[in-house]
């Protein structure tokens, strides 16, 4: 692999810890997560997309801020929904999201994965998952960045 992991976790890392910084400075939630939604709309396809035709390096850096954009996102919602939720919901609701949203949707993304790499014209299979991926990644993002529009902002802030 390369490090390329190492590149990704240390880029999440430091997503999670800008995302904390951003979290105390700027008050509309849907403004905050749009930071990370909008450059990873064009980062993270980009980044599986021209990954068979790089060098290792030009990958690691893409992963790393694949990893930036994407954890930013999932630490957002460990802070967020608790603030949208009643009082007497707040475990019940941020504990379903998590779990259907993250491990029943998210995970079938992999599924999709492979579905779609089997229909790629590309030359080699690994050139066709990249391409899969970053195609599964931009309609992930796109559906993320659509209902942005649609999310709350918590009463706190709205105060």
């Amino acid at each position: 692999t390369g490090g390329v992991q190492n590149w990704q976790e240390v880029g999440g890392l430091l997503g999670r810890c800008a995302l904390a910084f951003l979290a105390i400075r700027i008050a509309s939630r849907r403004n905050l997560i749009r930071i990370f939604q909008v450059p990873g709309l064009i980062i993270t396809p980009l980044v599986f997309w021209l990954a068979p035709g790089n060098e290792l390096w030009i990958f690691k850096w893409g992963m790393f801020f694949v990893g930036f954009m994407a954890v930013a996102q999932l630490s957002f919602w460990g802070n967020y929904l608790p603030t949208v939720y009643p009082i007497h919901l707040r475990g019940t609701g941020e504990s379903f999201a998590a779990n259907v949203g993250g491990r029943m949707i998210g995970t079938s993304a992999a599924l999709l994965t492979v579905q779609l790499a089997t229909q790629m014209p590309a030359v080699s299979d690994p050139a066709r998952f990249a391409f899969a991926a970053g195609a599964v990644g931009l309609m992930v993002y796109v559906i993320g960045f659509t209902a942005s529009f649609w999310l709350p902002e918590p009463k706190e802030l709205i105060e």
